[in-house]
């Protein structure tokens, strides 16, 4: 028997009941996220008011269960009077009809978060009860409703002063599973909120846990960037703030700083709304950004030999505020985490790029900071991109087994007190190790030249034996992996020959730093050491001298009358006695020792290419331009 399908079949569900049937298809679901969307769409039609320079204060109290949320604002109030055509209060029909509310006409509101005209309705639907209080034209109104339906008539409960909406409800415990309220998620979208718009006063009573918080900035969005830096601690570039407040009908609002973080961080928001998928409006922010900073670079000569810089280079470490005011805005369902604007694209493009070059343009100096900080991420991007699953380096505190069977170790265990010295060779080696201090000084000699790692990949790099047991013996590791809270020293010291051999195998070293772990530079981490070239001997007094010019100057001041001097020149590192090396090298109180700093980023990264680089027609002329320096070579 064939079962009939007729129109007696088709359910019809009026009024407020799809809400009810179907919550999902509103708040997106009816979990904590769906519950607090509740607040949400309540307070956007406050900060609507506000918006529209109707309200200047918000007011949200959670009530000691935990379950009930008032929010109210000192706007104009929603309408009490009679609607023409559906003979009801306009206070009633906003709250028990789908698409009612003043927002679909242009004359009440210029800008405005919920356009669909479904905000509070959901609310009142899904509510064991909600309580709409009214301020307006010098009288009090209030209106109760259960699960979306009027518990009778509006009443007028008297003259007051003032003007404003207050609404009160309670989650229907038969929809949601959970109706109690995080009042931390609460107070920081309350927060948020007074930075998206400057000057509003946002009030919360916390009942629950007996705290109240007053949320009012005027310098919007400025401090919010503030916040989110401090909040993620990442360290600015430099003290330069880019900032943009557009108004050519639709309203762009940015803010933004390149800090030493490696990743992006974007907060957008549309009409107050925070759009955590993003949209048009971050698509034409990305773009005009993108066409900014390579045309400034282009303009200067500042691309960089031998790597392309993308989009992802460009934005790594970028911290950025967007916000958005428009009429109409197109949000991807109701919950709005998406904005779908095609026209927003073109419009902050075209507002972004030419500000932000113009920006750039008149800040020279934090420009070059800048394009630094982009050449840096482009360089560790290739050096890193084929060698992301071999970086992988455990801690080697926590497992003795994968040091460098050529590491002394030091055997404290306190990394704030405790250094590695990197050494030329193992006769030095041999000498440092008998000469440390060994409870604060490990010794890790290197066979040889390294690996020039200028246009190395990490893979390779790390294919190489002696870099691969220096990051090993650092324990820090590299790439995506680099941790420098793994770092199990305070220092490393980079202790060669003072001949040109050593000073070759040192720039080799600083270029693997500077390319493949430049963290460890910035945070002060690396050091020279500085060993005598000359010992001095004159009567019974014995001088070092690191260089030349320093042999000079001791002569010059001690030898004098005919006191003669006995000149020894150190063929190496490896000649020195233990005690000696301790003496003028290894001693904390008696050393030199010279902490490497970057104090112009832009140029060192252009030496260091035209040095160690591939090209040596930019070699031959770094040398020929220095030519006269060259006094005398040590061949």
């Amino acid at each position: 028997m064939t079962a009939t399908y007729t129109a007696k079949n088709i359910t019809v569900l009026e009024g407020l009941d799809p809400v009810r049937k179907r919550p999902g298809m509103y708040i997106g679901g009816v979990g904590s996220t769906g519950l607090h969307h509740l607040v949400w769409e309540v307070l956007d039609n406050c900060i609507d008011e506000a918006m529209n320079g109707h309200a200047s204060e918000i007011g949200v109290v959670l009530h000691k269960d935990g379950k009930t949320v008032t929010i109210s604002d000192n706007g104009r109030g929603i309408p009490v009077d009679i609607h023409p055509k559906h003979k009801k209060p306009a206070l009633e029909i906003i709250l028990c009809t789908l698409h009612a509310g003043g927002k679909f006409d242009e004359g009440n509101y210029k800008t405005s978060g919920g356009l669909h005209g479904v905000g509070a309705s959901v609310v009142n639907a899904l509510s064991k009860e909600l309580t709409a209080t009214v301020k307006r034209d010098g009288k009090e109104w209030r209106m109760v409703f259960k699960r979306g339906v009027a518990q009778g008539k509006i009443k007028k409960l008297g003259a007051v002063r003032g003007s404003g909406t207050t609404i009160t409800f309670h989650p229907d415990p038969t929809i949601f599973p959970k109706t109690e309220f995080n009042a931390e998620t609460i107070r920081q979208r309350l927060e948020v909120a007074s930075y998206l718009h400057k000057g509003v006063k946002i009030g919360f009573d916390d009942q629950p846990n007996g705290k109240k918080d007053t949320f009012q900035h005027k310098e919007g969005i400025a401090q919010y960037l503030d916040k989110i830096v401090g909040e993620r601690n990442a360290r600015p570039i430099n003290e330069a703030v880019f900032s943009l407040d557009k108004d050519n009908g639709t309203r762009i609002e940015v803010v933004l700083r390149w800090t030493e973080s490696t990743d992006e961080h974007l907060r957008s928001y549309a009409n107050g709304i925070p759009t955590g998928s993003g949209g048009t409006h971050e698509n034409g922010l990305r773009a005009g950004l993108t066409k900014a900073v390579r045309n400034y670079i282009d303009t200067h000569n500042l691309t960089p030999r031998g790597v392309k810089l993308t989009h992802e280079d460009i934005r790594e470490g970028l911290v950025v505020v967007l916000s958005v005011f428009i009429q109409d805005p197109q949000f991807q369902g109701q919950t709005k985490d998406r904005l779908n604007n095609p026209e927003l694209t073109a419009a902050v493009d075209g507002v972004v790029r030419p500000a932000l070059e113009h920006w750039l343009n008149h800040n020279a100096s934090v420009a070059e900071s800048i394009v630094a900080r982009i050449i840096m991420a482009a360089r560790a991007r290739e050096a890193s991109r084929a060698a992301i699953s071999s970086v992988s380096r455990k801690s080697a505190t926590a497992n003795r087994m994968t040091l460098p069977g050529k590491l002394s170790d030091c055997t404290n265990n306190n990394r704030h007190n405790s250094e590695l010295f990197v050494v030329e060779g193992d006769s030095a080696g041999g000498s440092a190790k008998q000469g440390r201090d060994r409870t604060h000084q490990a010794i890790l000699p290197l066979r040889g030249k390294v690996l020039n790692t200028e246009t190395a990949s990490l893979a390779k790099v790390l294919d190489n034996k002696e870099l691969a047991d220096l990051v090993t013996a650092m324990g820090c590791g590299a790439g995506k992996e680099f941790n420098p809270g793994r770092l199990r020293y305070q220092r490393v010291i980079l202790l060669a020959d003072a001949d040109s051999d050593g000073h070759h195998i040192t720039t080799l070293l600083l270029t693997f730093f500077y390319r493949h772990l430049p963290e460890l530079i910035r945070e002060g981490k690396i050091y020279l050491a500085v060993p005598p070239l000359y010992r001095i001997d004159i009567g019974k007094e014995s001088h070092w001298a690191a260089d030349d010019a320093d042999r000079d100057a001791i002569l010059k001041k001690h030898v004098k009358g005919g006191a003669k001097s006995d000149i020894t020149r150190f063929k190496g590192l490896g000649e020195m006695m233990p005690k000696v090396l301790w003496e003028t090298t290894l001693n904390p109180k008696t050393r030199r020792l010279l902490r490497v700093e970057i104090s112009d980023s832009l140029k060192t990264d252009s030496v260091m290419s035209d040095l160690m680089g591939k090209d040596p027609s930019a070699r031959f002329r770094f040398i020929m331009d220095r030519a006269d320096e060259a006094l005398a070579l040590d061949v």
